[in-house]
């Protein structure tokens, strides 16, 4: 007879999740994140207390921002370990929805447990219960549906025993990692079941590495030896494959060289000679030149997104051919390449030993002198310190202080664009920036779970004052937990970003910028204070010296520590940069915005056909 043992479904779950191994010897959850409500708190809430000393629970301030922290903590340790995060019924779900959709963009495991209505259905409509006149089965959390990897809800203790292994097969496999969402009815939660002993053993989840097939090897090694002007293209995937190591040996025996996207940043080091920094919108000009003539692009772990394409206007080389490296399949083929599907540090590998000792004729060396003389230049501080400084200054400063250990990190705002394109990433790792789904709010509570990840490491994360007001609640949780590490504010009172792109389509200042919406008083927020007041440390700067001196105090501090400086929200000097596909209104009484319809429609005309 099979041994069991009887738990409530909340209870069985808990254990299940503790017991759940990488292939380092690690639990793969390294915990979870709660905000208890009805819905979770009776039974999840029990069976979290009951493993206390074994699975740890955090309590976070905002849903969406205890799973940024989660989402950060897999993205920083490459998907190695992951978060749970578990929510009430209703509002406490649909908090959490834009997260997990940013989890599912930039492909990150996180273990989604909203609470759920009842399954008995015998107190319906249950407060804060979704009704759906024509579908009975529909509840809040089936938002969560299209952008989770796997959604299942849990509407039998003994669902438990098929979705459980279902969720972690999901999320340690390298192509269909993501977010699964449990959402869990708050009356099987408590509902016991008789579960067999053997559920609970300890399991290792290993890292799948698939060999590519070798006639989609040879195809794409014949395309490179064939290439006159070849392109590489550094990707996430290769930081997720743990293939820095082999993908520089790649580029480095076969002297190509290679662009970056946000992701795949650092995979090399800046100073490499076959690196030519970022890639497309917010790119380098060396970069860009090299992509404007290459004949072969060959993407590694990218899925071609248009900021890294600029919009597919950047290969202007009629001949030219793309190949792509990809555990998935799906984007492996975009725009007609010639597909590798598997694992890159595999593929690399095989890429490699079929090239034999094959070399490209490289980058010309002056195009990127060329370039970190601009990236000198604009990232210096400035001569007149009555006028507000750029994010290029800022970003300058924060280089200057930053060490090997530093992981510089931000999502939205002007700040991804100027760090992909003049931040000096040193060691993999160094750099992470959640630019797949550029979600404002990410930043304060990702810098936590990045800190969580890697205590070692020097955090500092860039963040605008747009951003930060968007979602910073979770700077009280890591000063509640002691987390240090540095934020860098830049206020330039309001949205400077989207103004920036306002202007440029033609349009008008209008509701971006403070000064330029509704409003009655001309007071502003002190983020000093507001700092302060959630248990960080906090000082105001006046200049980029001013700045460099305060980042130098922040290796002493043990609480979340802000640097607030004020910053110009308009452009900047244009170094780098490629055209980003936005459109232009066709119709319009503005000249303006006649106008940038010209230069839009000629891009647009420029650009290869799909």
């Amino acid at each position: 007879m099979t041994e069991t043992i009887r738990l409530t479904a909340a209870q069985a779950m808990v254990r299940y999740l503790s017991r759940q191994m990488n292939e380092d010897g690690e639990p793969f959850l390294a915990g979870c994140w709660a905000i208890f409500g009805h819905g979770n708190v009776a039974g999840l809430g029990e069976a979290l207390h009951a493993e206390r000393e074994r699975f740890q629970t955090w309590r976070g301030h905002n849903e969406q921002g205890m799973a940024h922290a989660a989402i950060a903590y897999a993205k920083q340790l490459r998907r190695r370990r992951a978060m749970a995060v578990t929510s009430s019924i209703g509002p406490g779900a649909t908090n959490m929805v834009t997260a997990c959709a940013l989890a599912h963009v930039n492909r990150l495991p996180v273990l989604f447990i909203p609470g759920d209505v009842f399954a008995n259905r015998g107190p319906d409509p249950v407060l804060q219960q979704v009704e759906d006149w024509n579908d009975g089965t529909v509840s809040a959390n089936d938002a969560f549906r299209p952008i989770s990897r796997y959604f299942d809800r849990i509407m039998r203790p003994e669902h438990l025993l098929t979705a459980l292994p279902r969720a972690f097969a999901t999320m340690t496999d390298p192509l269909d990692c993501g977010p699964v969402t449990l959402a869990f009815c708050q009356d099987v939660q408590a509902e016991a079941y008789d579960y067999p002993a053997d559920f609970f053993e300890p399991r290792t989840w290993h890292r799948r590495r698939p060999a590519p097939d070798s006639r989609e090897v040879e195809a794409v090694a014949q395309a490179i030896r064939a290439a006159g002007r070849p392109l590489v293209i550094a990707g996430g995937g290769v930081h997720y494959a743990f293939a820095t190591e082999t993908f520089r040996t790649f580029v480095e025996q076969h002297n190509l060289p290679v662009g970056e996207t946000q992701a795949g940043k650092s995979a090399l080091p800046w100073d490499h000679p076959l690196n030519l920094g970022g890639l497309g919108v917010t790119g380098s000009s060396a970069a860009n030149a090299y992509a404007d003539e290459t004949d072969l692009v060959i993407g590694v772990g990218t899925r071609f997104q248009d900021f890294t394409t600029g919009s597919w206007g950047l290969f202007r080389n009629p001949d030219v051919r793309f190949a792509a490296i990809n555990i998935a399949p799906y984007d492996s083929v975009k725009r007609g390449a010639l597909p590798v599907v598997g694992d890159a540090d595999v593929a690399l590998a095989a890429l490699t030993e079929r090239l034999g000792d094959h070399r490209a004729d490289g980058p010309s060396q002056k195009a990127w002198a060329d370039w970190l003389a601009d990236l000198d230049d604009v990232t210096a501080a400035p001569n007149d310190t009555n006028e507000k400084p750029s994010d290029q200054q800022v970003i300058g400063a924060v280089q200057r202080q930053a060490t090997e250990d530093t992981v510089v990190m931000c999502a939205a705002g002007t700040m991804p664009g100027e760090l992909q394109k003049l931040w000096k990433a040193g060691r993999p790792g160094s750099y992470h920036m959640e630019y797949g789904y550029s979600c404002m709010g990410y930043e304060v509570a990702g810098g936590m779970g990045i800190k969580m990840a890697e205590p070692g490491r020097d955090v500092i994360v860039m963040v605008g004052d747009g951003s930060y007001m968007m979602l910073n609640s979770e700077l009280a949780t890591a000063a509640m937990m002691a987390i240090p590490y540095t934020i860098v504010l830049t206020d330039n009172r309001g949205y400077g970003c989207i103004n920036r792109l306002q202007m440029g389509a033609g349009g008008a200042e209008f509701n971006n910028l403070i000064a330029h919406s509704h409003h009655v008083n001309d007071t502003w927020i002190d983020f000093v204070a507001h700092a302060q007041s959630m248990g960080a440390e906090a000082v105001k700067v006046g200049s980029i010296a001013e700045l460099e001196d305060a980042l130098e105090a922040r290796q002493d501090k043990t609480v979340p520590y802000v640097v607030v400086i004020d910053t110009t929200p308009y452009p900047p000097r244009e170094v780098g940069g490629f055209w980003w596909d936005v459109a232009v209104p066709e119709v319009s009484d503005r000249a303006e915005v006649t106008e940038a319809r010209k230069g839009y429609d000629q891009h647009v005309k420029e650009r290869q056909p799909v």
